[in-house]
C-alpha cells in the first residue's frame, strides 16, 4: 500500500517525508523509488551536510532519499530552498523521526513536504494482497457468504502476536522473532534517551510503557498509568508524547455527537503492535488463550492496527474514533467518520458466532444517528459473514484481508 501511495505523490509533489516507528520498513519502502541516497546518520555524511547542506543537497539523481534526516535538521532548510527554486514532482523523499518537526526552530517544510504516515505492516500487506479499503468496501454492501480458509480463534492469536514489523514476521520464526521484540523496545528507548533532550528516564519510560501496554483497548486516563508506573501525571503527559511520536503508541479520540448525551473524552488507548504488546505484557499464546481479558486486548488492538493502516489509504478518507458513554453500558469499539457521507461503527469480538445481541450497541447508534449512520460491522473470528439488523452485518475479521 505504502509503495502505490509514495509512487503516486512523488509524480505529483517535489517532496515527501516517510515517518513511522523504527524498523517498520520506512527506509526499505524508500530505496525502492530514490535514484540517489545520503544516509544521514552516517556522521561523515552529515558532517558534509552540516557544513553546506544547499551544496551537497545539489547535482544528485532524483528522487534524492534523506535517510534519517533528523540527524541533520539544516537539511529540511535545504529541501525547502531547493523546492522553492524548482517546484518539479518527484525531488524528494525524507525518512526518519516525526517528532522533531514540532520545534518550529526546526521546520521550515510546511506547505512544502506531503506525509506519509507507515505503520507496522498489515497481514494483507505481509501476504502481498492488493489493497482493498474496509471502509469502502463495506459501503458498497457487498454480500455475505463464507471464507472457506479463515483462521481460527487460536490462528488469529497467533497471527496477532507476530506482529508487523517486516523482520520478526518475515525474516524470524519461533525464538528469534520474541527476541527481536523483547529487544526492540530496550534499544529504542536507550536511542532515544540518547538522541532527545527531554531528560527521560529509561527506566521509568520503560515501566510507563508496560502500564500503557497492559491498559491496551482501553480508554483509560493518565492518572491512572501515571500511578501504574510510579510517576506523576505531568511525566506521564510527557511520556505519552514521546510514544506517540515514536510511533510505538498511538490514541483513538472520543466520538461526540449534539444528538448523544454523557460521551467519555477520553481518548482509547493502543499499541502500535501487537507483536510488541505480547512482548511487553509476557504474553504467548498460551497466556492469552487461557486469559479472557488478555484476548479482548490483543484481539481489539489487532483489529483496530489493521483498519488504521489502511485507512490512509482509503479514498473516504476515514477519520477514525471511539465511542463510550459515562457509565459504560454503551460503547463502539471503531467510529469512522465519513464527513458529509454519515459514519459507520464497527464492533470487534473474539468469538465465532455473533448475535443479534453482540449488535446491541450499534444498533442503539443506528436508532439514535438515523440516516447519519451509514453501516455497522460486528468484525469476528467465525468463517461467515451475514446481516444482523438493517445496515449492521457480521463480518470475520479475516476479510481485512482476503
Amino acid at each position: 500500500m505504502a509503495d502505490a501511495w509514495l509512487s503516486e505523490m512523488l509524480a505529483q509533489a517535489p517532496a515527501v517525508m516517510v515517518t513511522g516507528p523504527r524498523a517498520s520498513g520506512k527506509t526499505t519502502t524508500a530505496l525502492r523509488h530514490a535514484a540517489s541516497v545520503a544516509r544521514l546518520d552516517d556522521p561523515l555524511e552529515a558532517a558534509a551536510f552540516e557544513a553546506g547542506p544547499d551544496a551537497a543537497l545539489s547535482g544528485r539523481p532524483e528522487p534524492v532519499l534523506l535517510d534519517e534526516w533528523q540527524a541533520c535538521p539544516p537539511v529540511v532548510g535545504a529541501v525547502k530552498r531547493a523546492v522553492d527554486a524548482q517546484r518539479r514532482p518527484g525531488r524528494f523523499i525524507l525518512t526518519g523521526s516525526a517528532r522533531f518537526d514540532a520545534d518550529p526552530s526546526l521546520w521550515p517544510g510546511t506547505g512544502r513536504l506531503i506525509r506519509l504516515a507507515m505503520y507496522p505492516m498489515t497481514v494483507r500487506e505481509l501476504l502481498g494482497r492488493p489493497a482493498r479499503p474496509f471502509f469502502s468496501g463495506l459501503l458498497e454492501g457487498e454480500r455475505p457468504g463464507f471464507v472457506a480458509d479463515a483462521p481460527d480463534l487460536r490462528d488469529y492469536v497467533e497471527i496477532a502476536l507476530r506482529g508487523g514489523f517486516p523482520e520478526p514476521a518475515l525474516e524470524l520464526e519461533g525464538a528469534a522473532g520474541r527476541e527481536w521484540l523483547d529487544s526492540y523496545l530496550a534499544q529504542l528507548l536507550v536511542h532515544e534517551r540518547a538522541q532527545s533532550n527531554n531528560g527521560a528516564d529509561t527506566a521509568r519510560l520503560a515501566a510507563f510503557f508496560k502500564a500503557y501496554s497492559a491498559c491496551s483497548a482501553s480508554p483509560v486516563h493518565e492518572t491512572t498509568l501515571a500511578r501504574a508506573a510510579g510517576i506523576d501525571r505531568r511525566t506521564a503527559r510527557s511520556y505519552t508524547g514521546l510514544l506517540q511520536d515514536l510511533g510505538v503508541v498511538h490514541e483513538l479520540p472520543a466520538w461526540g455527537s449534539s444528538r448523544l448525551k454523557r460521551l467519555v473524552r477520553m481518548p482509547k488507548r493502543h499499541l502500535a503492535d501487537t507483536g510488541l504488546w505480547g512482548s511487553t505484557v509476557g504474553a504467548d499464546t498460551a497466556a492469552v488463550m487461557s486469559n479472557g481479558d488478555l484476548l479482548g486486548r490483543l484481539i481489539d488492538t489487532f483489529v483496530t492496527n489493521q483498519v488504521r493502516a489502511e485507512a490512509v489509504f482509503d479514498p473516504l478518507r476515514p477519520r477514525l474514533y471511539h465511542l463510550r458513554d459515562r457509565d459504560g453500558r454503551r460503547e463502539v469499539d471503531l467510529m469512522a467518520d465519513l464527513g458529509a457521507r454519515g459514519v459507520v461503527g464497527v464492533e470487534i469480538k473474539a468469538l465465532g458466532a455473533p448475535r443479534r445481541a453482540h449488535a446491541k450497541h450499534l444498533i442503539w447508534l443506528r436508532d439514535m444517528l438515523g440516516e447519519q449512520f451509514k453501516a455497522g460491522a460486528v468484525l469476528h473470528t467465525g468463517p461467515y459473514r451475514f446481516t444482523l439488523s438493517d445496515r449492521i452485518e457480521a463480518i470475520p475479521i479475516c476479510t481485512l484481508w482476503n
